[in-house]
């Protein structure tokens, strides 16, 4: 990628929603008075509500998105005992046109605001989206109350639910949000390569049948992340039909029953002690056929491992699997502009799991 120009800046205390939405069209308008090369990206708005003190850790996730960078960021910083607003707003492009071609403009606006200004942060962020382009509401930090308030600006929320103090109330946070628009879940991303091996496993014609067999599940997670094992579990329940039962706590492990099709399907999430990311540690399946497969995560991807019912066995290694947490955010705003309706069903089953409990 080309480097980064010199970015055209403005900033101001005591500002407004209206100055603010003024200073951003008189960078685009010098911008392009000095190419008519530069134009704006016009893909995607993104809103991150933060702590003041903790803003420049979101904003460094935010540039190592790479190209899924939203068209227009918006940081909202929440500060203690701050009455007014201050904002600075920059607009910048990668290295200098080509001849002939276009040179796609980022436009930041950094808001500091205190804890009086969340309720009507609507009035504040409205006037500086880019209407008729798809708004991502984010809070790294919490700030529900915020995230609540952009309700109706909101059309995608992005949340991580393994930031919930438990995987109760994180998926009953992402259903209230689901109920108002669409979700990304990160913890539901970082599930993705598992899933999409799961589902590779199965695939080949001569397995297929050993889906309907499968009598026990055993995912090991981070201790943190017991609520991407449920989101796995709730998947494979709601594509297979099972009924989940009730989640009984034994030794720090969740244990659990599925009432399958033709079986009892036994559910085992464990900690893994020695993970250090967030998200999944392996996964084994068992089938009443006497097949058993099993990933698990290792340097460079995903060892995988298939036993048959004769014992023949066959192990390989699924190449850069994983996204790794460095590329999880993009993921997260690329997945903001598509749909995915799997995660629904997997997070209404997975909280059957504890409601029943």
């Amino acid at each position: 990628m080309a480097p980064l120009q010199a970015p055209e800046v403005w900033s101001a205390d005591d500002t407004s929603p209206g100055e603010i939405e003024s200073a951003l069209r008189t960078l685009l308008e010098e911008q392009h008075a000095s190419s008519d090369a530069y134009v704006p990206a016009r893909v995607l708005n993104l809103v991150a509500i933060v702590d003041r003190d903790w803003r420049g850790e979101i904003v460094n996730r935010l540039e190592r998105v790479g190209r899924y960078h939203p068209s227009r960021t918006i940081v909202i910083a929440v500060e203690r005992g701050r009455s007014k607003l201050s904002a600075w707003a920059t607009m910048s492009a990668h290295g200098d046109p080509e001849p002939g071609s276009i040179c796609v403009c980022e436009e930041r606006v950094e808001i500091e605001v205190g804890p009086e200004h969340v309720a009507r942060l609507a009035t504040i962020v409205d006037p500086l989206v880019v209407q008729d382009l798809s708004t991502v509401v984010w809070a790294p930090h919490g700030h529900n109350e915020a995230v609540d308030a952009l309700l109706d600006l909101a059309d995608v929320n992005l949340l991580d639910s393994v930031e919930a103090p438990d995987p109760a109330s994180a998926i009953g946070r992402a259903q209230q949000l689901l109920e108002a628009g669409y979700v990304v879940d990160l913890a539901w991303l970082r599930s993705t390569p598992w899933r999409e091996r799961i589902a590779a496993t199965f695939d080949p014609p001569a397995f297929r049948g050993e889906l309907g067999k499968i009598d026990e599940v055993t995912v090991h997670h981070r201790d943190d992340s017991a609520i991407s094992a449920m989101l796995l579990v709730g998947w494979l329940a709601s594509r297979l039909g099972w009924e989940p039962g009730a989640v009984v706590r034994q030794n720090g492990s969740m244990l659990s029953r599925a009432r399958g099709r033709r079986a009892e399907v036994k559910l085992r999430l464990e900690p893994e002690a020695r993970q250090d990311v967030p998200g999944l540690a392996g996964i084994t399946i068992g089938t009443g056929g006497g097949m058993t497969v099993s990933l698990d995560r290792g340097p460079g991807g995903l060892a995988a491992k298939r036993r048959l019912h004769d014992g023949r066995e066959y192990s390989w290694v699924v190449l850069g699997a994983s996204r790794g947490e460095a590329g999880i955010l993009g993921e997260g705003i690329r997945q903001a502009l598509l749909r995915d309706p799997t995660y629904g069903p997997a997070l209404s089953a997975a909280s059957a799991m504890l409601s029943s409990g």
